[in-house]
C-alpha cells in the first residue's frame, strides 16, 4: 500500500533588532496550524535547538540549521517570516538543501507610528525572494495572509503534494514488463533521456519471468491466495470469468507485486496484449487491482503514461486512487463532454455506487464516481518535456464496455485542440479533486513546460 511520508523542514525567521517577543508569538500561531494539516503524513522538523528562540536571525546560525535539517533528510522547507526576516540566513539554508522552498509571511495590521514599529513582513519578504534567485533558488509562495485563513491552509496543502511529487519521481524506477505493442509508436519514449534529465530508471522485467513467477505461485496457493480470489468473488460479478481466470488473476497480481518489490519499482508499464494474452488472459483487471493499492501501472507499455500516474498518486497523497484513460470519442449529445474509457484497468474503489462491476474475462466493466475530475499527462518531444493539466467535471451519458467516465469540459473544443496539436497522445491520466494548482507548481520546480487548454499554441482550422 502507498503510504507518503514527507519531513518539512520549518525556518521561522526574524530581523535580531525588530521584536524578540513579537516574532515568537508570530512563529507559535503559525506552528499550531501546520502541525495540523496532514499530520499523518508530514512530519516537522523546527530549529528550536539552534537558533535563538527557534528562529534564524543571522547567517550565522545557517551551518548548524543546514547541518540538522540535512539530517533529517528534509525533503522540503517552510519558511514562515515572523517580521522583516534574515534574506541572508534563509537564502544560505535554501541554498544548501536543494528542495522545495515555500515562503509566507503573515499581514501586518498596521504600519508603523512615533510609538510603534510594525513587523515589516511583506516588506521583508520581496527583499528574500531576490536573494533566493539570486542563489538560483526555487521557491513557492502564499499570499500574504492570516494563518488561520483558508487561502493559507490551502496553500500549504498544495505545497506538501508539490513536495511529495518530486520526492517520489526523484528516486522512481518504473518496471518495464516487456516492450510496446508493435502498433504503437506513440508510446515511444527516451528511456536514457529520462534518467540523465530526471534520475527516472526503466528496470526490464520480462514477461516469461512474469509468466514462471505466476505458475509458482498457482502451484503454492495459500490462505491468503484463497481470500483474494474470495474478495473478487465477493466485489464482482464472475459469472463471465472462466477456467480459473480468478485463480490467474490473483497470481498474476502477486507475481506483479513480488517482481517489482524485487527490483526496487513503484510503478510499472506492462505489454497487456499481445505478450499477457500468452498467459491465458488480459491483465486489464489486475492492473485496476495493483493500482487500487497503490502500484500505478500503465497499459500497452506507456511509460510517460506511467509518470503521469505516479505525479496524480502522489497529488492525492495517496488518499485515492489514479487512472489511466483513452480520449476516445465525444458525447453524442454533448458537445462540451468526451469519454474517457479503457478496456478494463480502472481501480475498483473509483467505482460509481450504482454501477455494477463485473469481469468479463480478466477485464473490469463499471462506471467510475461522480465528481470534479483533474486530467494531467506527463510527455516529451524533441524540444523538451511537458505537463499538461486541466481540470474538468464529470457528466452521466450512454453505457458502455469496459471502465469508462464522461467528462464535462468548459469548451472541449479548445481541450481538443491543445491535446491534438501538443505532444501528447490518446492516453489522459485522471484524479478526482482540483490539483491544476499543484500540477502548474511540479512542472515549474522540474522545469518542464507547463501547458493548459488556452495556452498559446497552433489552432485548428
Amino acid at each position: 500500500m502507498y503510504q507518503p511520508k514527507l519531513t518539512i523542514g520549518v525556518l521561522p525567521t526574524r530581523r535580531a533588532m525588530l521584536d524578540l517577543k513579537t516574532a515568537v508569538a508570530e512563529k507559535e500561531r503559525v506552528m499550531k496550524i501546520i502541525s495540523e494539516i496532514h499530520r499523518d503524513i508530514v512530519t516537522l522538523v523546527d530549529v528550536e535547538d539552534v537558533c535563538n528562540s527557534g528562529i534564524i536571525e543571522s547567517d550565522a546560525y545557517a551551518p548548524a540549521v543546514v547541518e540538522k535539517f540535512s539530517r533529517a533528510h528534509v525533503d522540503g522547507l517552510f519558511v514562515p517570516f515572523c517580521d522583516f526576516g534574515d534574506e541572508g540566513g534563509v537564502a544560505d539554508v535554501a541554498s544548501k538543501l536543494g528542495v522545495p522552498v515555500l515562503v509566507w509571511g503573515a499581514r501586518d495590521q498596521q504600519p508603523n507610528s512615533a510609538t510603534h514599529r510594525g513587523r515589516d513582513t511583506q516588506c521583508g519578504m520581496f527583499a528574500a525572494t531576490k536573494v533566493l534567485r539570486r542563489n538560483g533558488v526555487k521557491y513557492s509562495y502564499i499570499f500574504n495572509v492570516e494563518p488561520e485563513t483558508e487561502e493559507f491552509q490551502r496553500g500549504f496543502d498544495r505545497f506538501v503534494r508539490v513536495v511529495c511529487v518530486l520526492k517520489d519521481l526523484k528516486t522512481l524506477r518504473i518496471g518495464k514488463v516487456g516492450e510496446r505493442p508493435g502498433p504503437f509508436r506513440s508510446v515511444m519514449t527516451n528511456e536514457a533521456r529520462l534518467m540523465k534529465r530526471f534520475g527516472i530508471q526503466t528496470v526490464a522485467i520480462s514477461p516469461a519471468v512474469l509468466q514462471l513467477t505466476m505458475n509458482r505461485i498457482l502451484e503454492a496457493r495459500g490462505e491468503d491466495f484463497e481470500k483474494e480470489v474470495q474478495d473478487l468473488s465477493a466485489r464482482f460479478d464472475c459469472t463471465g470469468v472462466k477456467d480459473n481466470g480468478l485463480d490467474k488473476m490473483v497470481a498474476m497480481k502477486k507475481a506483479m507485486q513480488k517482481l517489482l518489490s524485487d527490483n526496487r519499482c513503484t510503478a510499472a508499464a506492462i505489454e497487456c496484449w499481445p505478450a499477457c494474452a500468452l498467459m491465458g488472459m488480459p491483465v486489464c483487471a489486475v492492473v485496476g487491482e495493483l493500482t487500487d493499492i497503490g502500484i500505478p501501472v500503465s497499459c500497452e507499455t506507456d511509460i510517460n503514461g506511467a509518470i503521469t500516474m505516479v505525479i496524480l498518486r502522489a497529488c492525492m497523497l495517496g488518499k485515492e486512487p489514479e487512472f489511466l484513460a483513452d480520449l476516445t470519442i465525444r458525447h453524442p449529445e454533448n458537445d462540451n463532454a468526451e469519454l474517457l474509457w479503457h478496456c478494463g484497468p480502472f481501480a475498483y474503489s473509483l467505482k460509481a455506487e450504482n454501477s455494477t462491476a463485473k469481469l468479463v474475462g480478466g477485464q473490469e466493466q463499471f462506471e467510475l464516481k461522480q465528481g470534479d475530475l483533474t486530467l494531467c499527462r506527463f510527455d516529451d518531444d524533441e524540444d523538451g518535456y511537458y505537463l499538461f493539466a486541466g481540470e474538468a467535471t464529470t457528466t452521466t451519458g450512454p453505457e458502455t464496455t469496459g471502465t469508462y467516465v464522461w467528462m464535462q469540459t468548459d469548451n472541449w473544443k479548445a481541450w481538443e485542440e491543445k491535446l491534438m496539436f501538443g505532444p501528447y497522445i490518446h492516453h489522459l491520466g485522471g484524479i478526482y479533486g482540483k490539483m491544476q494548482d499543484v500540477l502548474r507548481e511540479v512542472a515549474r520546480y522540474l522545469d518542464v513546460k507547463f501547458d493548459y487548454v488556452g495556452a498559446d499554441g497552433p489552432r485548428c482550422l
